[in-house]
């Protein structure tokens, strides 16, 4: 079972990241060179049909995860226990990677135009180099980066 649910967390980590790094490096500079905001919202409802099912695996399958590693759930948040470092900075990453797009969602995408694309950017961004950060921080649950 752990297994299977850690290759599900990582295969879902991979479409997420990936569509942001796709997002950020490739539409994002089409959209901005044509100041099309069509383009960014043709990409984002694509996308979104694989992005958030990534994400709400990578949710689900994380705190079974970090439950695996430290049953206490209270121990998640102990500065003292060097486990608690990685499960800590992937909560933090989540929280801020969710205020981003609750932001998107309700006041930037409503009002988006070629005037208020640079909002977008300034969504898009954050949220791809978050989602690398994600990353590097599983990565070191194994390397003990963070301990």
């Amino acid at each position: 079972m752990y297994g299977t649910l850690l290759l599900l967390h990582i295969l879902a980590a991979t479409k997420w990241t990936g569509g942001h790094i796709v997002l950020s490096v490739v539409i994002l500079p089409k959209v901005l060179k044509h100041r099309s905001p069509e383009e960014l919202l043709s990409f984002e409802s694509v996308y979104e049909k694989i992005g958030m099912p990534a994400l709400i695996i990578q949710i689900l399958t994380g705190l079974y995860l970090a439950y695996h590693m430290l049953p206490d759930i209270t121990q998640w948040f102990n500065p003292t226990n060097p486990v608690s470092h990685t499960i800590m900075a992937k909560l933090c990453l989540l929280l801020l990677t969710l205020s981003f797009a609750v932001h998107a969602r309700f006041r930037v995408i409503p009002h988006l135009s070629p005037d208020t694309l640079k909002v977008m950017v300034w969504h898009i961004i954050p949220v791809t180099i978050l989602s690398i950060l994600f990353v590097v921080v599983g990565v070191s649950f194994r390397t003990g980066w963070l301990y």
